[in-house]
């Protein structure tokens, strides 16, 4: 059902422009697309007019040509119409962002609404949604430019009932330098769901990775969906709400969705590898992750750092989540040492993890990075990378990932994320090493190899 055209439409229409209200939502979605997108957009409003020198259309069918996408935005007693006249005219998909269906208890309206979509084999996307975001292609958020805060281009694709929890993740996306590809709100998803969207990203040549915010699932859909995600050849994350009782309640009364037996959903999850993510920290952790690595990764991982605290505190962490730091034999303990500049060699300390000191260089995190990298009792590696020891420069980032370049054990970083130490971040993300702004967060990067089937 689903074309590329819906991601990256040429020609769209916004219904329900307005020329008394420029702060509705159609205006905003109009000017961002019309002003700054690709995309040749019309105006559509019953009562017609000019909006920026441009013809308001009274009707979609009025318009000259063919229209990949609409976005409507209307009363939801008028949505009915305007699909109907989508597509007689021949419209190729629709994002519905107008509220007022199941949500608020109108369940007939949207029933009729899917009906008629459903008849045509026609892409119904919402309603009750934010629709479309496609990275330098077009934007129907009804948000104002503003105010959205939008990731750098990458390979992560984000499905998401609800647009707020959407837009919030674009926002840590950003923050942790989390590239995106499409992201899509599907709302009330009346008709295309989550696993249509799965197929599509599936085979998405821009899309690497697949993360879902799940509300609830109707009869059946859920078992459909993991089927569908187990043999996804990409990683899969889930984010599923409604996990308590009051939760339930509440994704009812936002999307009308059932939320179902979480423990039993959960639990299935883990049986067909597909990544759980507990909260929206471990999403965003967990999706720069696997964006960088697609494979399955065991449980025993090496801690490399400049500071005995930041040291112990990963080794708690990781043991909280079930991952193992084994100690070094002594043999491994000579070989790193035996490659450290001369003023680290008898300082550093060689267990695990690896603490290199404050008079640690770029040549000793090489060092001991390689030396791991050559065991095979180690499935991954996190540098705890200080940029303020006096020694480090802000090559080192760049140095260190060349080591993972092809098959090598994976590494993760940490570096604190402020503007004066990016040079040492981009080093690591330019070479597709991913780097967290905490300790827990690159604990969690491994975690997602961990839990994630071999893709």
């Amino acid at each position: 059902m689903l074309h590329r055209t819906l991601f990256e439409p040429k020609t769209m229409a916004v219904v329900g422009v307005s020329l008394s209200n420029e702060r509705h939502p159609a205006n905003v979605v109009y000017n961002k697309n019309y002003f700054r997108y690709p995309v040749t957009v019309f105006a559509v409003n019953p009562k017609g007019g000019i909006y920026h020198k441009q013809r308001i259309f009274t009707s979609v069918s009025e318009i000259p040509g063919e229209i990949d996408l609409a976005v409507v935005a209307v009363r939801a007693e008028h949505v009915p119409a305007v699909v109907d006249e989508c597509i007689e005219s021949g419209v190729k998909a629709a994002a519905v962002i107008s509220g007022g269906f199941a949500e608020s208890g109108n369940r007939a309206l949207q029933e009729r609404l899917v009906a008629k979509a459903r008849d045509a084999s026609f892409p119904l996307i919402g309603p009750n949604c934010l629709g479309i975001y496609s990275w330098g292609d077009v934007d129907t958020f009804f948000l104002p430019l503003e105010r959205m805060v939008t990731p750098d281009a990458g390979k992560v694709a984000i499905v998401s009932q609800s647009g707020g929890i959407l837009v919030d993740q674009m926002v840590k996306f950003k923050r942790q330098g989390v590239g995106l590809s499409r992201a899509i709100s599907i709302g009330n998803k009346a008709l295309v769901r989550e696993r249509d969207l799965l197929e599509f990203f599936a085979a998405d040549d821009r899309t690497g990775v697949i993360a879902f915010y799940i509300e609830g699932f109707g009869e059946g859909e859920g078992r459909e969906f993991v089927q569908a995600a187990a043999e996804c050849p990409k990683p899969v994350i889930v984010m599923k709400a409604g996990k308590s009782a009051s939760g339930t309640r509440a994704v009812s009364s936002h999307t009308a969705s059932i939320a179902g037996d979480y423990r039993v959903f959960s639990s299935v999850l883990r049986q067909h590898g597909i990544v759980e993510a507990i909260d929206e920290y471990e999403m965003v952790s967990f999706c720069e992750s696997l964006s960088a690595y697609h494979r399955s990764v065991g449980p025993r991982v090496a801690i490399v750092t400049a500071s005995g605290g930041h040291g112990a505190v990963a080794v708690d962490t990781c043991e909280a989540r079930g991952l193992v730091v084994p100690a070094l034999d002594e043999a491994a303990q000579g070989a790193i040492r035996e490659k450290l500049s001369p003023s680290v060699q008898q300082i550093a300390s060689m267990g695990n993890p690896i603490d290199l000191t404050g008079s640690a260089t770029d040549d000793d995190f090489v060092a001991a990075a390689a030396e791991l990298s050559e065991r095979n009792d180690i499935d991954c590696i996190i540098m705890l990378l200080l940029p303020y020891i006096p020694l480090v420069t802000s090559d080192v980032g760049a140095r260190v990932s060349q080591l993972v370049r092809g098959e090598g054990t994976p590494i993760v970083a940490y570096v604190p994320h402020v503007e004066k130490y990016q040079m040492i971040i981009e080093g690591f993300q330019l070479n597709n090493v991913p780097v967290s702004t905490s300790i827990e967060g690159a604990v969690l990067m491994v975690e997602a190899m961990r839990r994630c089937r071999q893709c």
